[in-house]
């Protein structure tokens, strides 16, 4: 991490010669500019950077798409500023001579752009701190690396590629060592970046790993994921090599991004436990994750592709229910005393995690606010249990989020509308496209 002084210094030294200025897209991914390290200390930071607003109303393709009242053609696609958040200002230490600052979405007037992913988050975490809270999260992301460079993926419509491992590495020291310099890279790479590596593990999935970071106070935890995320892909690429993180890439496991969250008070104080089990606090704020987590489930797995993870006995969630380190329940209770916390596991590594932590945030505050009691835990087969599940598509997540008074209060209807519309477009596009199954199943045979 940098403070402005060292980076003023470095810049004057020539060790420094670019600043990247990245915003946070609906997608999570970083959007922005490469400016000149001067130009960047003498201007950006006194008066901030401009982007075109379409940027919070595209699609994943960046076709401008009609629907969003904030950005359209009849608006004339103008500009936002990009104002940086010094407190994210870091080196980028796998690009030569980089640096980069995250930054907050505003109109001209200063007023914060409430659909950027960001302001989405701060929006909950400031109805955390008017109760005295603080959430601390950590996101657990899986991605599948492939021997070929993302050209030749490309080239070949993603089919067909090599994965680096040929069988299941899950725990293996043996197939993690095959792909090491890559992971070491990633790992080291991050830690000069200012994360907190904590370790790398072989998956499931041929070529399928994570590396796993500490937790920190959540709206770092995401910048911090947002960033891993990107810069894992620039990594890749310098190994000749690529990854995906997309939620399920084959019809073997899926990437899952299981969240960690707990809370604690004002002076750090965690609140979760009591004694040798669960305060009442904690007890209020799981019920309302298993109250809401239908309704909100389009803010956990926003794309077509993240519902081919819910597949029964795949380590997937599809049951709505709680746990004690139950791995078939779609919330997992772990830890103890003072690391106490629990663990959402409907995300898939396409999730953008400013609105899934605040998706899980304004849930835990439904079931604080009206004092939800939290039922029984279950033991067993979740899959097995009959209960209610997730939504098993995207359409019918868009629809439960349409019907709910809870997203619409604790977010705003200008978002959830702006939310809605990005998936509707989704839809559309997904409706419109002749895949490769269709064309195997009726070319010759229908």
């Amino acid at each position: 991490m940098l403070t402005v002084e060292e980076l003023r210094e470095l810049v004057d030294s020539g060790e420094i010669d670019t600043v990247l200025v990245a915003i946070v897209d609906m997608q999570g991914r970083l959007q922005g500019k490469r400016c000149a390290a001067r130009y960047f200390v003498e201007e950006v930071l006194p008066h901030a950077a401009e982007g075109c607003n379409y940027l919070m109303a595209v699609d994943v393709e960046m076709n401008p798409v009609s629907g969003y009242a904030m950005s359209s053609w009849e608006r004339g696609y103008g500009d936002f500023t990009m104002k940086p958040d010094l407190s994210t200002l870091r080196r980028v230490p796998w690009q030569e001579g980089t640096a980069m600052v995250l930054c907050d979405v505003r109109w001209d007037n200063g007023d914060p752009v409430p659909p950027s992913p960001r302001q989405v988050l701060r929006r909950q975490l400031d109805r955390l701190a008017e109760r005295g809270l603080r959430a601390y999260v950590g996101t657990e992301l899986e991605f599948i690396v492939f021997n070929d460079t993302f050209e030749d993926a490309w080239s070949r419509g993603y089919r067909d590629l090599t994965p680096a491992n040929q069988y299941n590495v899950d725990y293996s020291l043996l197939g993690t060592a095959r792909v090491e310099p890559l992971l070491r890279a990633i790992r080291n790479n991050m830690a000069g970046a200012g994360l907190y590596v904590e370790s790398a593990k072989g998956e499931c999935n041929p070529g399928q790993h994570e590396i796993a970071f500490r937790y920190d106070e959540a709206l770092s935890t995401c910048d911090n994921h947002s960033i891993y995320k990107n810069g894992a892909k620039e990594i890749a690429a310098q190994h000749g090599k690529s990854l995906t993180f997309m939620a399920k890439y084959n019809e073997r496991e899926g990437n899952s991004c299981h969240i960690h969250l707990s809370l604690r008070s004002a002076d750090g104080e965690p609140v979760f436990a009591e004694g040798e089990g669960m305060s009442p606090l904690m007890r209020h704020f799981l019920a309302g994750q298993l109250a809401c987590l239908r309704e909100l489930t389009y803010f956990l797995a926003p794309n077509i592709n993240s519902y081919k993870r819910f597949v029964q006995g795949s380590f997937a969630p599809t049951a709505v229910a709680w746990g004690r380190d139950n791995r078939t329940c779609a919330l997992r209770v772990v830890g103890h005393g003072q690391s106490l916390r629990f663990e959402n596991r409907v995300p898939g590594g396409d999730v953008n995690p400013y609105l899934a932590v605040a998706a899980l945030i304004a849930a835990g505050l439904h079931g604080l606010e009206n004092e939800l009691p939290l039922e029984e835990e279950f033991v067993g087969n979740a899959y097995d249990s009959g209960r209610a599940t997730v939504p098993t598509t995207l359409r019918d997540a868009a629809s439960l989020l349409a019907r709910s008074d809870i997203a619409r209060d604790a977010f705003g209807q200008d978002v959830v509308d702006h939310y809605l519309n990005a998936a509707r477009v989704e839809l559309a596009a997904y409706e419109s496209a002749v895949t490769d199954w269709e064309r195997v199943r009726g070319f010759e045979r229908l």
